[in-house]
């Protein structure tokens, strides 16, 4: 079995796991670094009550925490699902390499993990999205982002 099925295996197995072990949705993740496993994860939303720990963003945030380093370049992530916008989201951020994934969001779908409203979302002008928004005090953040600029102690991400 060549390395990219064997960690693809790898991520399924976790979401199998999780699934088994009642522990979150059945999903999981795996980022690689130089053909070392450097950050597992699976999706913990329900026992954690953290509509942000999907498997990808946990995995993420373990490989981050094993590299001590926000930035995972030269990182492969392995999903055993392709991923939803946030979870895409963070994988551009964090910038890993490659991302690999098993089923897709169509898939996700069919087992009532649907992300297309989400999607479509993203698409509409902002004053036809389901969540109102409501821009104010630009000016005062405005000068945040402007001592930003201007300051010594910034590390550019």
């Amino acid at each position: 079995m060549d390395d990219k099925k064997k960690y693809m295996k790898e991520a399924i197995n976790l979401a199998s796991e999780n699934l088994n072990n009642n522990q979150g949705g059945p999903f999981g993740a795996i980022v690689v670094k130089d053909g070392k496993i450097v950050g597992r994860g699976v999706n913990k939303v329900t026992t954690t009550n953290d509509p942000t720990a999907h498997a990808e963003v946990v995995a993420i945030r373990n490989a981050a925490k094993t590299l001590n380093s926000f930035n995972l370049e030269g990182c492969e992530i392995y999903s055993s699902c392709e991923p939803c916008p946030m979870c895409l989201g963070a994988i551009y951020w964090a910038r890993i390499n490659m991302l690999y994934y098993a089923g897709t969001k169509d898939d996700a779908a069919k087992a009532d993990f649907d992300d297309s409203v989400i999607y479509k979302e993203f698409c509409l002008p902002k004053e036809k999205r389901f969540i109102p928004s409501s821009q104010m005090m630009r000016d005062d953040a405005v000068k945040v982002f402007e001592e930003w600029i201007k300051s010594d102690h910034k590390i550019p991400y």
